[in-house]
């Protein structure tokens, strides 16, 4: 017998043309992507793929096709992967209608279990498919070959009436094992995935002990010796945290002083995948708001500044210094219960101070949470692009000035200038209406404790005529008129750090998208701009779409019980509905742990405390350390 490689020798074509149909009628397009429209796809987000509302990949890659194709016959959706080889690793599909996690299984090329119609043929990185590997599906299996549809192989029209793209040479030898060989004499197949719940010959699966996804709490002996000061300062950024903490201690509680959280190596790892992970599921989600009117409408915010946001996300995707994850953690994993893109806090803590704690009780045996966070903010400064002073807006806080000061340590590491501003002080308009600061220096790059929406407040009570009219908000200089935040904010001329549109992924309304793009994953809560009857009877909690440490949050738990809620200035905002998964109770405190993102990559983690179920501004810091998994167990 000849096996078929008849698409190498055909005509490439162009970029989304239709190849044919797979098994299920199921649309197969070329990947070319030198051949890609500029008019067509104008921009990265134009080749992102939804089917149903439902995110499937990039379009026309072979990732893509794979689950657009399980969803469309089977109902079934897999996690998103960074490469397709990594398919090859998981170990669970979800059910969206039925909303349930389903066995997946791994077996071998060369198994004695033998490939299926519908299974997911795996190719290992390296050859043809260097760096990222390569997945297939499998529409026809003999003892001599088997058939496979794919995308981004070939870019050739496939055989009329065929509904596959190639065969390949199949053998099973007197053991019954079943191997398959690549058209590519460089390209190796790891093997295929079959959803099924026997486990005979399939790859083995890592148990994760459950402990080990646990927090576990440690306390030291402060002898009088270590009760002096152990913050230096002479640095100003530790002066100002010293001051807002009333002396040298994370928490307040004297109780908490000599105590600090462990958590294991393993969850380490699973805290940096999962937040690598979910920060690209927000920015799908983030295109996939800025691309539809309706929900976008949910976000509440001006019409008038929707320009400038999708502007702003359009030239400056790439250009978010800091942000920030909330989880709880429990046995049964992670569940992210937001992300604050927009002025994230806890960075010195986290990145600086538990440092210095571990360094003064001399507990450095293990790995400090933020040992890497300082640094990371370095270089992302570094990158980005600034040319001139960065001016460091700020409140009159006690927690905004420790933290613009370390933030300004970074930014002076970075090689770079900077001016912390309290408020506007000292801001006016010079002659040609630009801003300029006391010194008469032109505000050109901004990096701020504000929150955005701070800024819209004002926005809202100058321009109700223009958002009727859907005109741009456009700040203007008038004589004798003071300088607001928009004012700064909002400056053509002027560069913002958080960029604007991370509004978009801090505004709660984004959770609800994110459940409705990636239904049931696993890192997820279920979120809802309505009370269903299904979280009503999981227990939920009432968050305003926009809102600031914790304010105005209602919990409730099964059946509409009523468990908490915290006071605020954020009542009047619209609400969502997420799934009630309640933090874990560490030795007397509910127990969060955090994130945190420099330039949209894991860079530390800490965690917060508090006797209340929310965790809000007055909330306490405390040191975390990263243990071996084997020292882990026998605590």
């Amino acid at each position: 017998m000849t096996y078929s490689n008849k698409l190498f020798d055909k005509k490439v074509e162009a970029f989304g043309t239709l190849l044919g149909h797979a098994l299920g009628d199921v649309p197969v397009y070329s990947s070319d992507y030198k051949t890609a429209s500029d008019i067509d796809y104008p921009k990265r987000s134009a080749y992102r793929s939804y089917y149903n509302g439902v995110y499937m990949g990039y379009k026309w890659q072979c990732v893509e096709f794979a689950r657009r194709w399980m969803y469309i016959n089977q109902g079934l959706i897999f996690n998103d992967v960074a490469m397709a080889y990594d398919i090859f690793e998981l170990r669970s599909v979800r059910d969206v209608t039925a909303n349930v996690e389903l066995p997946l299984n791994a077996f071998a090329n060369g198994s004695q279990r033998h490939p299926s119609i519908g299974c997911l043929l795996i190719w290992k990185e390296g050859g043809e498919f260097e760096d990222t590997g390569h997945v297939a599906i499998v529409t026809e299996v003999t003892s001599e070959y088997i058939r496979i549809a794919e995308q981004n192989v070939g870019h050739a029209l496939w055989s009329e009436g065929d509904n596959y793209a190639r065969e390949l040479k199949a053998v099973i030898n007197e053991d019954g094992e079943y191997w398959i060989t690549c058209s590519y004499g460089d390209a190796e197949i790891l093997g295929w995935m079959i959803q099924t719940e026997d486990e005979t010959f399939a790859e083995p699966t890592i148990d994760v002990n459950v402990e080990l996804n646990t927090l576990k709490s440690r306390r030291i002996h402060i002898a009088e010796s270590k009760k002096r000061s152990w913050l230096n300062i002479a640095n100003n950024d530790e002066a100002a945290f010293v001051k807002a903490m009333g002396g040298h201690f994370l928490s307040d509680v004297v109780e908490e002083q000599n105590r600090y959280l462990i958590l294991s190596k393993t969850t380490q790892h699973a805290l940096e995948n999962a937040s690598n992970e979910l920060h690209g599921l927000f920015m799908h989600a983030t295109e996939y708001v800025l691309s539809n009117d309706e929900l976008l409408s949910q976000f509440n915010l001006p019409n008038a500044i929707l320009p400038k946001i999708r502007q702003s996300w359009d030239n400056r995707l790439n250009e978010v210094i800091t942000s920030r994850f909330d989880f709880a953690l429990t046995e049964d994993g992670l569940k992210v219960y937001e992300y604050n893109c927009d002025s994230a806090s806890c960075y010195m803590e986290t990145g600086k101070v538990q440092g210095k704690w571990f360094n003064h009780h001399k507990l450095n045996d293990d790995e400090n949470g933020g040992k890497d966070l300082f640094k990371d903010l370095v270089k992302a400064w570094k990158k980005s692009h600034v040319k001139g002073v960065v001016h460091i807006l700020r409140d009159d806080d006690p927690e905004e000035e420790y933290h613009a000061l370390f933030m300004q340590d970074a930014i002076r590491a970075a090689g770079l200038n900077s001016k912390v501003i309290i408020g506007l002080n000292g801001l006016e308009w010079d002659e040609n209406d630009n801003i300029i600061d006391e010194d008469g220096e032109q505000v050109s790059w901004v990096w701020k404790t504000w929150a955005w929406e701070t800024a819209l407040d004002q926005i809202r009570q100058e321009c109700e005529n223009l958002d009727k009219q859907q005109n741009v908000y456009e700040p203007d200089q008038q004589k004798g008129k003071s300088i607001g935040l928009s004012d700064v904010l909002f400056r053509k001329n002027v560069m913002v750090f958080e960029p604007l549109w991370s509004l978009i992924p801090s505004n709660k309304a984004i959770l609800p998208v994110l459940w409705s793009l990636f239904p049931n994953h696993p890192l997820l809560l279920n979120s809802s701009f309505e009370l269903s009857d299904e979280l009503k009877a999981l227990g939920y909690v009432a968050k305003p779409i926009v809102g600031r440490c914790g304010a105005n949050i209602s919990l409730f738990s099964k059946n509409e019980e009523f468990v908490e809620s915290t006071d605020g200035h954020f009542s009047e905002q619209e609400k969502i509905y997420q799934q009630y998964f309640p933090l874990p109770h560490v030795e007397g405190s509910y127990t969060q742990v955090s994130t945190f993102m420099v330039a949209g990559v894991y860079s530390g983690s800490g965690v917060r405390v508090d006797r209340s179920r929310v965790i809000n501004k007055n909330s306490d810091c405390l040191p975390l350390q990263f243990v071996n998994d084997k020292q882990f167990l026998q605590e």
